[in-house]
């Protein structure tokens, strides 16, 4: 198993854990279709770094993952593009909080939108042609999943569904696609404002087995070896955490 001249499309792949997915599989050999929503010039930095490395392998999509009319069009894209399509991270998340008494339908079309609903109809959409490539998907969970984020009701809810999601799908798309998760502990700060309370974070670092920060290469190695290392492994995810979800 190799991650060279894979097709793999990533959502979000613009910025932080997205790029760091999308600089890592590009250095072993892959070509990518790089997707965002607003972060344009993110974007396209990463597309020119990565194509003055190796030329003609990355294309750039932009979409709101919230209308889901137009999922089907990133898959037709990608195929045209690589004539292709080997994997899928999902890894595009909102995440903000919404503490009880002040959260409104709308974060819940967001947060459920980006986490739950777009990851489970683009697995959909990009399927037929992950099981013609014996293919697989990787979905970009939390490890709050276990112990929830207090004022994140909605988020924790969204990646709670997705990781039941990550092992439904394992049992509805063998034996041809796999399908397994990762989820990050703190790997990089979210960026709100009270996550700059520096005890909050010294806090969070010392529950934290490794008692460190982890860095967003931690992630994409693990998303690299359930694509390329992982032939036998469908229906799990793995947290990558420093140690932190059994010390919550």
């Amino acid at each position: 198993m190799t991650v060279r001249n894979k097709v793999i499309l990533v959502t979000g792949g613009a910025k932080r854990v997205g790029a760091a997915i999308c600089c890592k599989l590009h250095a072993q050999g892959a070509n990518l279709m790089v997707h965002y929503r607003s972060s344009q010039n993110d974007a396209q930095t990463l597309r020119h770094a990565l194509e003055q490395i190796r030329p003609d392998s990355v294309e750039l999509i932009q979409a709101d993952l919230l209308d889901i009319a137009c999922l089907p069009n990133l898959v037709e894209e990608t195929i045209r593009r690589f004539g292709k399509l080997d994997v899928l991270v999902n890894n595009a998340s909102s995440f903000f909080p919404t503490p009880m008494g002040q959260l409104t339908e709308q974060d819940w079309i967001d947060l459920i939108g980006s986490n739950l609903k777009a990851p489970l109809f683009l697995s959909q959409a990009v399927a037929p042609y992950l099981e013609m490539r014996q293919g697989c998907i990787v979905n970009i969970v939390d490890i709050h999943v276990e112990q929830p984020l207090k004022n994140y009701v909605i988020y924790n809810a969204a990646k709670g569904g997705l990781a039941a999601l990550t092992r439904s799908l394992a049992l509805e798309l063998a034996p041809h696609i796999r399908v397994n998760g990762v989820s990050p502990g703190p790997i990089l700060w979210p960026e709100h404002e009270e996550w700059l309370d520096k005890s909050l974070r010294k806090e969070i670092i010392d529950r934290t087995l490794l008692k460190r920060m982890g860095e967003p290469d931690d992630i994409a190695k693990a998303v690299s070896f359930l694509i390329s290392d992982a032939p036998y492994v469908t229906g799990q995810i793995i947290a990558v955490d420093g140690g932190r979800s059994i010390n919550l």
